[in-house]
């Protein structure tokens, strides 16, 4: 393998080993580092809410490749260990250490934190957040010596924990001050559906319901004050209030960022030696005529992949029908594209059965697809938006018209 300088990744997530995974599958022949803040090899994040916080999945699935996997590959891994800067001029990654990293390509896959709101008492001991391994395994801690669990905010990480944490026999309240769950990510059906099933489980679920503060007591978190004085008992809280986006480093090299690291179609920065993937860069998508950043296992994958041919030599254009999935209880959500900017909605099938979709449409062309339990309509949806065929919505809401119907 060649001593030149080669691809230091900061980011030991699902987009950076995407990358360097696919850096060795195309014979790039330079050194691959992969550099990661936290202790663990990659691993998945979205069983941590769910299967791993339940029990149902032990720690050992969730690594993404075996640990023999990365010295046979030629990856170095550089774990529990920071990067600080990352100095253009001289093409070096700085450690927290002191050490320097030279580079011929440099790639920031650095995702975010859990975001903490800005609420008093939210740094309190016992207030819980869920981003990492290691806060999982710390969080799943606390729910084995509660009794009762309050969630502040309904986005799919505080619903799929209340979820795990009533299979877990834990008495649960979620606290959103959106009038629905899931009002970013979702439509009104959905979130207001899934509300219904929260319910139906015993979650004590309440919209509309901002929180003023968490209530110390002996030196630690003993309960949530909402805005109107009420006060919510419970042994842990849990933050769930969304991703703030670990910018800092391409920032302070003075890259162009905008909520997030902005890329080209093939995952250049405005510097062409350093690329960025994963949650933390934001693109152009001509699918749908605007710059988005998404936040999905499949779009880091992709996204590591495309900066991976760039810097192999073929670069690879970046424009992905986006997608998405949520597991509460015995459902599967899986979303397709998104939903902003539609003129028609359209349902398929009923949610009184639990398996049902939701179509919506601009101009007569599907542009996301919100199926529950409903594999079929979710893959067809994806060919479908990445098409821009046209579609009657009677043939659409008609189950007696296959999927595989309309993409003919």
């Amino acid at each position: 393998m060649s001593t030149q300088p080669g691809t230091v990744i900061i980011g030991a997530g699902q987009a950076g080993l995407a990358c360097a995974a696919e850096l060795r599958r195309r014979k790039y022949d330079r050194p691959v580092t992969l550099i990661g803040a936290e202790t663990a090899l990659p691993y998945q994040r979205p069983p941590l809410s769910k299967a791993y916080l339940s029990g149902e999945m032990p720690a050992n699935r969730l690594w993404l490749k075996p640990e023999a996997f990365y010295p046979a590959a030629g990856i170095e891994c550089l774990l529990n260990t920071a990067a600080t800067a990352i100095d253009r001029e001289a093409r070096e990654v700085v450690l927290a250490d002191g050490r320097r990293i030279a580079f011929e390509h440099c790639v920031i896959a650095t995702g975010g934190e859990a975001r903490i709101p800005p609420i008093p008492g939210a740094n309190l001991p016992g207030v819980q957040v869920l981003r990492t391994f290691a806060e999982a395994d710390r969080l799943s801690a606390a729910l084995e010596n509660a009794s009762s669990l309050a969630v502040i905010g309904a986005g799919y990480i505080g619903l799929e924990v209340a979820a795990s944490a009533r299979k877990r026999g834990l008495a649960v309240t979620v606290l959103e001050a959106a009038e629905r769950p899931m009002a970013r990510t979702a439509s009104p059906i959905l979130g207001g559906w899934f509300g219904a099933v929260h319910r139906g489980y015993g979650v004590d679920l309440r919209v509309s319901t901002p929180v003023a503060s968490i209530l110390e007591r002996e030196g630690k978190a003993g309960g949530v004050v909402l805005a109107d004085g009420e006060i919510v008992e419970a042994d842990s809280i849990l933050l769930a209030a969304g991703l703030a986006l670990n910018t800092g480093l391409a920032e302070a090299a003075g890259l162009e960022c905008a909520d997030g690291i902005l890329v080209d179609p093939s995952c250049r920065t405005s510097d062409p030696n350093i690329l960025a993937c994963g949650d933390v860069a934001r693109f152009d998508s001509a699918l749908y005529g605007r710059s988005i950043r998404l936040e999905s296992v499949q779009n880091a994958i992709e996204q590591g992949k495309a900066a991976a041919a760039t810097i192999a030599g073929e670069p690879a254009t970046h424009d992905p029908v986006p997608w998405f999935w949520s597991d509460q209880y015995e459902l599967k959500l899986q979303i397709a594209g998104l939903i902003e900017g539609a003129d028609l909605k359209v349902r398929r099938g009923d949610p009184e059965l639990g398996n049902f979709s939701v179509f919506h449409m601009k101009d007569g062309r599907i542009i996301a697809c919100e199926a529950v339990n409903s594999a079929p309509e979710f893959m067809a949806a994806q060919k479908l938006i990445r098409s821009g065929k046209t579609v009657d919505p009677e043939a659409l809401r008609n189950l007696d018209v296959a999927m595989r119907d309309l993409l003919a």
